[in-house]
């Protein structure tokens, strides 16, 4: 397993440390957690502007839907 290190003033780790014991988890996991949203979050806004420049504007109604579905 690979140690990463962090560097944060005093008054930012303090809030980190309560955070982290607010939820029950460790700082590790904490951080991690945070990170990995970071990305996932950062994954979802490229999906979204490559769906939005790939949208071709047209759109469809729920009785138009429900008709091609035969419902």
């Amino acid at each position: 397993m690979t140690t990463m290190t962090l560097r944060m003033d005093d008054a930012d780790a303090e809030v980190v440390r309560k955070y982290a014991a607010f939820e029950g988890v460790s700082i590790s996991d904490f951080l991690r957690d945070a990170v990995f949203e970071k990305i996932e979050g950062s994954q979802d806004l490229a999906d979204l502007r490559a769906a939005a420049a790939a949208d071709d504007g047209v759109r469809f109604s729920l009785s138009d839907v429900k008709s091609e579905l035969g419902l």
